[in-house]
């Protein structure tokens, strides 16, 4: 399959029968334990992979180190790829022009400033950005999906009353400059998120934490996409350190064997990867 045609099927998959789930991963292990289990997508989560790769997030990867990264998931897979590319580090020509070469045909673009989650990118630097990605998508033949995101709610940028306006404003901004997608992370009441639905009809994108209704109810409530984020990996951060706890304190190995898949099923994940 094209990467152009994985494009156009991601942006399908916007406006399917059911709502785009994606359990973001950060590594080419987590990318196939993902795609065996039937998502029709695969997502990365920028804290994921900076995790895995020694960094802290929040924009500390180099933007190479982070491509390369993609790169490596994207080919592994057979299911289109989206990638967090946090505020599209220094060149966002640069950005964009590695997300297409590492196979991708999607990203995140938050709008906070790097190093600074309490102050936000104006807007229409912000915008400038998006018609940049649109423009050098389209010029390499990959109509790249641009999910848009503010983190007004999530970084709670300014008075509570006026948040709601706040984010509408950037994200109606960013749908005119070619956003396929807005990212509202931060929301989980079914208020805020039914309003936000009915006001920027985009498909809208909500973050899986703590109080979030499940899939089927944000489907009822108009949700488009719904992601886990760093979610997953730190899931798995938290089972390694228990089974590793375990381990130190009992002596023993229980904890790991009842949870580790065969040896022949994990190295069978990879074999396509030979001879490929």
């Amino acid at each position: 399959m094209t990467q152009a045609r994985k494009a156009e099927i991601f942006r399908q998959l916007h406006y399917g029968p059911d709502v785009l789930l994606l359990a973001n991963v950060w590594d080419c292990f987590s990318a196939r334990v993902v795609e065996l289990a039937g998502y029709p997508a695969i997502a990365t989560s920028s804290a994921g992979v900076a995790f895995a790769l020694g960094y802290a997030d929040g924009q500390r990867i180099p933007m190479q180190e982070m491509a390369a990264a993609v790169g490596r998931i994207a080919r592994l897979v057979e299911v289109p790829v989206t990638a967090d590319l946090e505020g599209g580090y220094d060149d966002i020509g640069a950005t964009a022009a590695a997300l297409i070469d590492s196979g991708a045909v999607g990203l995140n673009l938050e709008d906070v400033e790097t190093g600074d989650i309490r102050t936000l990118v104006p807007v229409d630097r912000q915008c400038d950005k998006i018609r940049a990605l649109r423009r050098i998508g389209s010029a390499r033949g990959v109509e790249i999906v641009v999910n848009a995101r503010t983190d007004v709610f999530l970084a709670q940028i300014g008075e509570p009353g006026s948040r709601f306006e706040h984010a509408v404003e950037r994200l109606g901004a960013y749908i005119g400059a070619g956003a396929d997608c807005v990212f509202v992370p931060g929301v989980a009441d079914e208020a805020t998120i039914v309003r936000l639905v009915e006001t920027l009809r985009c498909p809208l994108n909500v973050l899986a934490v703590a109080g979030t209704p499940p899939v089927a109810r944000l489907k009822e409530l108009g949700v488009r996409r719904v992601s886990v984020g760093s979610g997953l990996a730190r899931s798995a951060i938290g089972h390694a350190r228990r089974v590793a706890e375990a381990i130190r304190d009992s002596g023993g190995f229980d904890a790991m064997l009842e949870s580790a898949i065969p040896y022949a099923e994990a190295n069978r994940m990879f074999e396509k990867a030979q001879t490929a």
